[in-house]
């Protein structure tokens, strides 16, 4: 397996320090983390690390330098009614399209949490239905580009593993459609995350690890997704190690991604990663 970071080590720097900042710490390989439409002030002045999809290739490439880039993160609102200002179908696009001129075969998108009433008040077979006509144009932009479009747990639908799987037959395209499994979002979600790896097994293709603390316990099943892991992988209630060994033991080889907050705890999770996958 690939360990690489997410490319938010820094607050308040530009994506540039992100890049320089994960390669300080020994690693190779980073998402395109945080990312929107056109121009950004902060990206401008100096202090936030998001990179525009509507940039030319060669300004990420630049930034990112040798660090090879594994995946562009398109986390999306897919329940709510399409609006302006919703990261939705149209940016999924310009993430896939994006990837493709970066040589990047990996875009991860996810429902995310609902904010308008009439998302809430979705069914689970409507719910289903909204994401599948969201992602249809993406569907067939990253199967004529050669990208894998994965799904990510990290709101109601994916983080239930059988709405997941009604979700994957619906869409169909198993060549295009994968899963990024994100061991704390699931776990969070309240799902098992060794489930997601027995019940979908090569369509895991990439990770996003993060361990979740012990006072996280009484908000599992109350809350789809949190960014960021405060704590070393291997500190906390998921059971990280049993993953490494079930996703090796499936034979996954694809990359996987670090989402833990400060540089000590960053290497710490790839020591006993690399310890967990001998």
């Amino acid at each position: 397996m690939k360990i690489g970071c997410f490319a938010l080590i820094e607050p308040f720097s530009v994506l540039r320090r992100q890049f320089d900042a994960i390669r300080e710490m020994g690693f190779q390989y980073a998402d395109v983390t945080d990312n929107h439409d056109g121009a950004s002030l902060g990206a401008e002045f100096g202090f936030a690390a998001t990179a525009s999809l509507d940039a030319h290739p060669t300004t990420l490439k630049q930034a990112a330098g040798d660090i090879t880039l594994t995946a562009v993160c398109a986390h999306a609102n897919l329940l709510d009614p399409t609006a302006p200002d919703t990261y939705g179908t149209a940016q999924i696009i310009k993430a896939i399209k994006l990837a493709h001129f970066l040589g990047i075969t990996q875009v991860i998108t996810t429902e995310g949490d609902p904010k308008t009433a009439f998302g809430h008040g979705l069914n689970a077979e409507q719910r289903r239905l909204v994401i599948r006509e969201k992602l249809q144009t993406p569907i067939q932009w990253a199967k004529s580009l050669g990208i894998e479009l994965l799904l990510e747990p990290h709101g109601i639908v994916t983080d239930n593993v059988d709405e997941l799987a009604k979700l994957l037959d619906e869409l169909g395209e198993p060549q295009t459609i994968g899963v990024n499994l994100d061991t704390g979002n699931s776990w969070l979600g309240g799902a098992d995350p060794l489930e997601y790896v027995h019940r979908f097994g090569p369509r895991i293709r990439h990770v996003h690890w993060k361990d979740m603390p012990r006072e996280w316990v009484a908000r599992r099943g109350k809350m789809y997704g949190c960014g960021m892991a405060t704590i070393p992988l291997g500190d906390g209630v998921v059971g990280i190690e049993s993953i490494v060994r079930a996703l090796r033991q499936i034979g996954f080889t694809g990359p996987t991604t670090l989402e833990v907050a400060g540089a000590d705890a960053v290497k710490q999770s790839a020591e006993r990663l690399r310890e967990w996958m001998q």
